[in-house]
């Protein structure tokens, strides 16, 4: 066992984890509305932010800092309900980092490291050795005390958690050129040409918006950043490259460690990929394990009673096949089939859902038809209701993904759940 390894847990003390939960995450359309993309539900009973959180506990960091800004109130309770458990005796928190115009009293965030930058004060007090900084909005699970050793061992003051990706998809990325070392050469953001891994064909590797810093260099950083009014206080626009050719920025691939290969990880920013990754769950063996003991996702969990299934009449039976069902459901003489249901959700009888999302405190009328679609939190949805089923008749109603997913709100069913004159 090395040095670093036997230190982990001063290590892991040492450093704050800062979630960046302030975009609004227009691309997931009306879902955003109301609440910013990370409170965005996810998995049947979870929030994004879950699951980077959840990641830091399991790792042993609970020095934990949620800088928010859009629409954050539901971001804000989930968190105060959800990760209260954190003993400040010990010097554990989760700690809500609204946008206060501490630095510029005219400004609010304006970039991913203007965000920083503005709870300098507040950071740079409480003396952490590394600061881990964190995108809100992703779901996978990932040990950053593995990160954070590789970052001392290799004598980094920059780390960036990167993703294997296809040269296909890597110019929807910030893309990183290595060396064999796995030393950064270059950082170019949505590259149309990207540079392929070294001994790979088709490989490129793109950043996952995952940095660890040694926190006196992020300070220079970063003030150095706000001095330069052509940048637009970016991480990885303005910071990473800015870095690279005097410094040691060191990339650390997000793999597997027993089979090598690339580990789950899923950015659910379009109504399309966040249709996908929801149903993906529901597989015999799904990549992202729910069920795993070791590493359990940690949320803010309603209290409710077990879901129900009534009636078992040949027309008019309770079931959910290949499903995931949340408590507080009453599937009432219906059939919901490759579908996920979260909590206090009632789906009424002669009605069929396939293929679908059913967000929590949903209610479906009779006689409804249902597939491929989003049904947003809160929605009533009128018996006899067909979605699903005629594209030109949704695109009426409702928002058509490019995929063929219909997102349905309350708003779209002329319920005025949030705003009311």
């Amino acid at each position: 066992m090395t040095q670093t390894h036997h230190n982990i847990h001063k290590l892991t003390r040492n450093t704050i984890a800062l979630i960046l939960a302030g975009g609004r995450g227009s691309r997931l359309m009306n879902m955003t509305d109301w609440r910013a993309k990370p409170a965005v539900p996810f998995g049947g009973k979870f929030r994004i932010i879950d699951f980077p959180l959840s990641n830091c506990v399991n790792s042993g960091i609970r020095k934990i800092g949620i800088l928010t800004q859009y629409k954050a109130d539901s971001l804000i309770r989930h968190a105060q309900k959800g990760w209260g458990f954190m003993r400040g005796e010990f010097g554990e928190y989760v700690d809500l980092m609204p946008a206060q115009q501490r630095i510029n009293e005219t400004s609010w965030y304006k970039g991913t490291a203007d965000a920083v930058l503005q709870n300098i004060d507040i950071l740079r007090a409480r003396k952490p050795e590394h600061i881990l900084i964190l995108a809100g909005d992703h779901i996978y699970k990932m040990d950053y005390a593995a990160m954070l050793i590789d970052h001392i061992e290799k004598n980094a003051e920059l780390t960036i958690g990167c993703l294997e990706v296809s040269l296909k998809e890597a110019s929807a990325f910030g893309v990183i050129d290595i060396d064999e070392n796995r030393r950064v050469r270059a950082f170019i953001e949505k590259p149309a040409n990207p540079p392929v891994m070294p001994g790979r064909t088709d490989t490129a590797l793109a950043s996952m918006g995952i940095y660890i810093f040694n926190a006196d260099f992020l300070w220079e950083q970063l003030l150095n950043d706000d001095e330069n009014p052509n940048s637009s206080h970016d991480f990885g626009k303005d910071i990473i490259p800015a870095v690279i050719d005097k410094h040691i920025v060191n990339a650390y691939p997000f793999l597997d460690l027993q089979s090598g290969q690339q580990s789950y990880w899923r950015d659910v920013g379009t109504i399309d990929a966040y249709w996908a990754a929801n149903l993906e769950l529901i597989g015999v063996k799904p990549d992202l394990n729910l069920y795993d003991t070791t590493w359990p996702i940690w949320t803010y969990q309603e209290q409710t009673p077990p879901a129900k299934f009534v009636f078992d009449d040949d027309d008019r039976r309770g079931q959910a096949v290949d499903s995931m069902i949340a408590g507080g459901c009453i599937i009432s003489g219906s059939t919901v089939r490759h579908s996920m249901v979260f909590f206090n959700t009632t789906v009424d009888s002669f009605s069929l859902i396939q293929d679908s999302i059913l967000l929590p405190q949903v209610t479906i009328g009779r006689h409804c038809r249902i597939s491929k679609a989003i049904i947003e939190k809160g929605c009533v949805v009128p018996d006899g209701t067909i979605i699903g089923e005629n594209f030109e008749d949704d695109k009426n109603r409702f928002y058509v993904s490019e995929g063929g997913v219909v997102l349905v709100t309350p708003e779209m069913l002329g319920q005025k759940l949030h705003f009311v004159r």
